[in-house]
């Protein structure tokens, strides 16, 4: 088959675990996408399941499938992504996106992200989506307001599996990432961490208020929507142990020389003062209602 050099290119980076029951119609969505060639790079996590073989199986059929030689323990997504931009050559695309093993892409969810990159000069694109129930229920996840000065800082764009790179943006990221690779391997969210480089590196990021994914919610998720009371205790308890004020920390230590204003106290990793967080309330969060939980959260001292 050819292609003609006006398709886009994409290396799809794929970080699996366990995930056998879920993958047949996440890789379908991925290989179906309209318009764009893709080629799935799989890392798998050392599994208890038939997922490296399954995936083993597809590849003997498909040469756009590439596994990456399997027996690392991650113990994370995060690790597992930064090893697939680490160790994929991925400079011969044109853009590269990450892709969970249990959503469900829509056929045009990487054409968008290529013809929004095209139109405003953009380096990185991530959207809004949908989250989705074994029982049926649906919910946006909207991570679509206006960014702020500091909310790289703070928190990811959004889903990491809605995220599209430009490839030349990306190889600057792999350079960075090795250079800092220990200090990396410590946050937390791969996406967290990608997001914040963009910006604090003054790369223009967009985030599409039109979903393109369903978002699988299941009991194996590591990260997943921030809905329900039991999300909510699960946050209140990483909230309370420091875990949010330790990531950012991380992230502002990473990225101290490419922001020549971050605030010292960010870096310290220590409780973050009242009188910084009041004064830039507006510009750590995107949301007006997470700006009001975290002036709460400062107010209590629970973070």
């Amino acid at each position: 088959m050819s292609y003609s050099p006006s398709i886009p290119h994409f290396a799809v980076l794929v970080a699996a675990y366990n995930g056998v029951k879920w993958l047949a119609p996440q890789i379908e969505t991925i290989l179906s996408q309209r318009h764009v060639r893709v080629t799935i790079f799989v890392s798998i996590d050392r599994s208890s399941d038939t997922t490296e073989s399954w995936f083993r199986q597809l590849a003997a059929t498909n040469s756009n499938i590439i596994i990456l030689p399997v027996g690392e323990q991650f113990g994370g997504a995060a690790k597992n992504f930064f090893r697939l931009i680490r160790d994929v050559d991925f400079s011969s695309y044109d853009y590269i996106s990450f892709a969970d093993q249990d959503d469900v892409w829509l056929e045009d969810k990487l054409l968008t992200a290529h013809e929004k990159i095209v139109k405003d000069g953009l380096s990185g694109y991530s959207g809004n989506v949908i989250a989705f129930w074994p029982d049926g229920r649906k919910s946006l996840i909207d991570k679509a307001q206006k960014q702020t000065k500091y909310d790289f800082l703070f928190e990811a764009a959004g889903p990491g599996c809605t995220y599209v790179l430009k490839v030349t943006d990306a190889l600057c990221f792999k350079d960075f990432l090795i250079r800092r690779w220990d200090l990396a391997n410590k946050v937390a969210l791969h996406d967290w961490l990608i997001y914040a480089w963009f910006r604090s590196s003054g790369l223009k990021w967009y985030i599409d208020p039109t979903p393109k994914m369903l978002y699988r919610q299941h009991g194996n998720n590591q990260v997943g929507a921030n809905s329900g009371l039991k999300a909510i205790r699960a946050r209140f308890r990483l909230l309370r142990a420091g875990w949010y004020r330790c990531e950012i920390s991380k992230i502002a230590r990473l990225l101290a020389d490419q922001i020549p204003d971050v605030p010292v106290c960010l870096i310290k990793g220590g409780l973050i003062p009242k009188y910084f967080m009041f004064a830039n309330l507006n510009k750590m969060r995107r949301r007006f209602r997470d700006q009001v939980l975290l002036m709460l959260i400062v107010i209590f001292g629970i973070y």
